[in-house]
């Protein structure tokens, strides 16, 4: 067993650096063209990345390992960064992120208490103290971060229900579970909302039938109308609605929620509002578009994803709430690990805001990336995606041999190739497959579409022309 290169530390640096360097210089070969994917078939990549012995009985070293990856991994790897990437909000990552990944790994911070992070802690701290403001909160708010809007979105629910039943209820769900009419429990969303809602219901107890779809307008947004009646309805037939959730950006078509008409009825019946804003959080930062997501301040939780539009690696999310006290719902004091004692002399562990327990630094990604590109840089990314977006809509509503769903908010782009289902799926293969383009596929009013979700600021106006021609290329094949 070689010692030298087990750990990093004082006496290996010099070998840790030249790791980095010739994987560096190895990531970077492999981007030999513009391409987003190799285009190799599942059958024939099980092939290529194969191996004999996977755990061989004496090690191959890391040059020998660095050969394989070169030969069988790094060619095949989906590239986010290409221009020819569109399917799912899923981003290209930003340069300067990239280092902090690296930062991130290489001190392997553990975000469950001060004494295992503690300038990952303070800079955490600091960085959720900016989010909260961002979005209009003020000093009673406080956030942790997330592996992702999943459980971003699971844990607003988390804090929602254990509120109402607290101040609704009179009751206390995190010391005698759930209450006896838990199955009257109710949460509102969108009918195109995020799965995440009805894993959440699951997870909590409450099951897919405690989460009410609420119909969309020909904009694919809730209807607030439609949402009051179904609440009204669920009120006279003694059920307990407790929270809605608007989403601030949905998955297919970037529609955004009314978050003003929302958080009336909200007020009305008492209610907690929760925003999924894993797409559309970003907009805040846009020079030109930051007020389609104005009402930020009126929700009382808000689901920010750092991996979709803001462009940093997996994974990087956070939840706010506007009032830190129901924080309180994951609070767990253990005497090995966030000791009241040092709670109470400053010592911030941050395992009590969290449904994980080991968690790793992400805060810092966003804490780099902010401080390097500035409100300036953001914008000009935001609105430059955004922008793309309305430009592709243009393209394919003068078009007759495309069919379109609605105007796009953000920067997904829904259409179809005007032909059957089969003709749209056979565009999608044949674009990963034999051109290494890689779009996304969804089902509008029962019809195969196709997506362009527009999260790399490098695409031109030019290079959607050419895709859509090439798109039609390939129908008429």
């Amino acid at each position: 067993m070689q010692k030298n290169n087990l750990l990093l530390t004082k006496d290996s640096k010099e070998e840790f650096k030249q790791m980095i360097i010739r994987t560096a210089e190895a990531i970077a070969d492999s981007l030999c063209d513009t391409k987003a994917y190799a285009g190799l078939s599942p059958e024939d990549l099980k092939k290529a990345v194969h191996v004999e012995n996977l755990l061989p009985d004496n090690g191959e070293g890391f040059d020998n390992v660095l050969d394989a990856l070169k030969r069988q991994i790094l060619p095949n790897f989906l590239r986010t960064s290409s221009t020819d990437y569109m399917a799912h909000l899923h981003s290209p990552a930003l340069l300067e992120s990239i280092a902090a990944e690296l930062i991130i790994a290489a001190f392997n911070q553990s975000m469950d208490s001060w004494d295992q992070a503690p300038v990952a802690t303070e800079v955490e701290l600091e960085v959720i103290q900016k989010l909260c403001s961002l979005y209009g909160y003020d000093e009673q708010s406080d956030g942790v971060f997330t592996s992702g809007g999943s459980q971003s979105n699971i844990s607003a629910l988390l804090f929602a229900r254990d509120w109402y039943c607290k101040n609704k209820l009179g009751y206390d769900v995190k010391k005698h579970g759930l209450p006896e009419n838990y199955r009257k429990l109710r949460i509102y969303t969108s009918e195109i909302s995020h799965f995440s809602m009805e894993k959440g219901a699951h997870l909590l107890g409450l099951g897919y039938d405690a989460v009410v779809k609420v119909p969309v307008d020909d904009k694919q947004k809730i209807d607030a109308c439609a949402l009051k009646k179904l609440i009204e309805q669920d009120l006279e037939n003694g059920n307990l609605p407790f929270c809605v959730v608007a989403t601030i950006g949905t998955t297919d078509y970037g529609s955004i929620d009314p978050m003003n008409e929302i958080s009336s009825v909200c007020q009305k019946y008492g209610l907690w509002l929760h925003a999924d804003a894993a797409y559309g959080s970003a907009v805040i930062l846009s020079s030109k578009y930051a007020q389609r997501v104005a009402g930020f301040n009126l929700c009382d939780s808000i689901t920010v994803d750092f991996h979709k539009m803001f462009l940093l690696p997996i994974s990087c999310s956070a939840v706010l709430l506007k009032d830190a006290s129901n924080f309180e719902a994951l609070e767990l004091h253990a005497d090995y690990l966030n000791r009241e004692e040092d709670e109470e002399d400053g010592y911030t562990n941050l395992v009590g805001k969290s449904l994980q327990t080991t968690r790793r630094f992400d805060a810092l990604k966003v804490w780099v990336s902010f401080k390097m590109r500035g409100k300036d840089g953001w914008g000009e990314i935001i609105d430059t995606c955004m922008e793309n977006a309305a430009y592709l809509y243009s393209r394919l509503k003068d078009d007759a041999e495309f069919e379109t769903v609605t105007e796009p908010e953000i920067s997904s782009v829904v259409f179809r190739i005007a032909a059957t289902d089969d003709t749209n799926k056979r565009v999608r293969r044949a674009l990963i497959h034999k051109h290494g383009v890689v779009i996304g596929q969804t089902v509008y009013n029962g019809k195969v579409f196709l997506k362009f979700t527009l999260l790399n600021p490098l695409v031109t106006h030019e290079k959607l022309d050419s895709l859509l021609e090439l798109i039609k290329s390939i129908a008429k094949d």
